[in-house]
């Protein structure tokens, strides 16, 4: 069932919720054609009630003859109201939920790759099996793409690193994973029982590409210079798989700094070439993200209590001695 608006300026504005999903779609995707994919509906239908609206309104939203699609002046006015529309009328479904003490629905979620991996598996079937009622979908992102993915209200919500010192976004931090040093089996490093970012060979560094979160981490615990110093080494590789670091540390050498929950199914003599930083021991802060309009809180409660029965108890609480790595943008 349609909710219908009701707007009083001169005349009587009549406008759907759903002619506002399609403004916002519009704008999102800027493009008919990939907003009425989006929505689920035919580009012609779409295209319709957008003017309709339109006449309605006595103003153009959108400047077709533009590519891609752009909102004018006054419509990117409406489009911004319309998403806080949208975000409003979505909580008397949350009240309702609430009310009956039920969550369901589609909930989609986006989790950075240096994670997925590692909670995932477990993470999905488990939830299933408590939450029938949700759909969960799934999604890989990297942390910038998520950040925009929630502003345009395209996921309910994301797991990443933070703090991402965003005011668009709200977090929900879960747990502190540590980051541990790989060593190759000829490391001096290995001598020793805990290391120190000195202990980090600069130059045989294997690290993950540009615009992931954990290298900006890496870097921050190590230093600015790593480049410079990789400059002698005959080949550079980067890669956006932790899995790979730990390979090319056992076939070539060197050093990877990796999250700790990507070491737990290491085999024992890959187990015996972990080291753990001394105090203050680096982590980083993992964290559920949602927009500020969000309004799924009841969903969002479940997947973090699910999510906490992943770690272990001790990555749950932040301690003196430990040092949150944050994500700072490293120019290489």
């Amino acid at each position: 069932m349609q909710i219908v608006l009701s707007l009083y300026t001169e005349n009587l504005i009549l406008m759907t919720l759903t002619q506002l999903e399609y403004v916002v779609a519009v704008a999102t995707y800027k493009s008919f054609v990939a907003a009425a994919e989006k929505c689920f509906v035919t580009q012609p239908t779409l295209s319709m009630q957008i003017h309709k609206l339109e006449e309605e309104f006595g103003v153009k939203i959108f400047d077709r003859n533009k590519h891609p699609i752009t909102a004018t002046e006054i419509g990117a006015q409406i489009v911004a109201q319309a998403k806080n529309i949208l975000s409003e009328s979505a909580k008397i479904n949350q009240l309702i939920q609430q009310s009956q003490s039920e969550v369901n629905g589609v909930f989609k979620l986006a989790v950075i790759p240096t994670i997925s991996p590692y909670v995932l598996p477990k993470f999905l079937a488990a939830y299933a099996a408590k939450h029938p009622k949700i759909k969960l979908v799934v999604t890989e992102m990297q942390t910038d793409e998520i950040v925009h993915a929630l502003q345009n209200n395209e996921i309910d919500a994301g797991l990443l690193s933070t703090p991402l010192e965003n005011n668009n976004v709200k977090e929900y931090p879960l747990f502190f994973e540590p980051l541990v040093g790989y060593f190759s089996e000829q490391s001096e490093a290995l001598v020793k029982r805990v290391v120190s970012p000195k202990d980090i060979d600069l130059n045989n560094i294997w690290l993950l590409n540009e615009g992931n979160c954990l290298r900006n981490q890496v870097l921050n615990l190590c230093s600015d210079n790593i480049m410079r110093l990789q400059e002698e080494r005959p080949y550079s590789f980067e890669s956006g798989s932790v899995d790979m670091l730990r390979k090319m540390v056992d076939m070539n050498g060197g050093v990877a700094v990796l999250p700790e929950l990507a070491t737990f199914d290491f085999n024992e003599e890959a187990q015996d070439r972990i080291r753990y930083f001394e105090n203050p021991e680096p982590v980083r802060e993992i964290s559920l993200v949602t927009n500020n309009h969000f309004v799924k809180l009841a969903v969002l409660q479940t997947i973090i209590d699910e999510l906490l029965e992943m770690v272990p108890e001790k990555m749950k609480v932040q301690k003196s001695d430990r040092k949150v790595l944050r994500i700072q943008t490293a120019k290489l």
